[in-house]
């Protein structure tokens, strides 16, 4: 896969709770990556949906259990929301996809977050969209 990176243009907004909630679930598992979804309404983010990480290497890697996967994405069509962000964390890394997260993005819909522990005091997250072999870091606000 040939991918060119292109400069933030775009921004998004995310609920303080909800980053709050990532940032939470990932320092509880410091030594794995943690994973799941976030569901919007109306082009809004509004519930995260953690699902457990069943990789063979989980400090490294993340692969979704399948029913966990099947279930969010369940409750969301039940709750009419959409699909809105796919996550997970970084425990020894910078809050950038690696090659690995790019063959993997399988969803150009999607959003990708990425929440990196690989910092001093701060935690980050970043966003992410991989259309066509090109990706675009989006700019995240955070809102009340």
């Amino acid at each position: 896969m040939n991918i060119t990176t292109v400069m933030p243009e775009q921004t998004t907004t995310l609920p303080r709770s909800l980053v709050n909630l990532l940032l939470t679930q990932a320092q509880q598992s410091p030594e794995k990556e943690i994973c799941g979804l976030v569901s919007s309404r109306n082009g809004q983010p509004t519930k995260v949906y953690p699902v457990p990480n069943i990789a063979a290497e989980p400090g490294r890697l993340f692969q979704m259990e399948p029913q966990g996967l099947i279930d969010a994405m369940r409750n969301m069509r039940e709750q009419n929301k959409e699909l809105f962000a796919i996550y997970h964390s970084h425990p020894r890394s910078p809050a950038v996809p690696s090659a690995t997260d790019l063959q993997q993005a399988d969803y150009p819909d999607a959003l990708y977050l990425i929440i990196s522990l690989d910092t001093k005091g701060v935690l980050e997250i970043r966003g992410y969209r991989l259309s066509n072999d090109i990706l675009k870091e989006i700019v995240l606000e955070v809102s009340p």
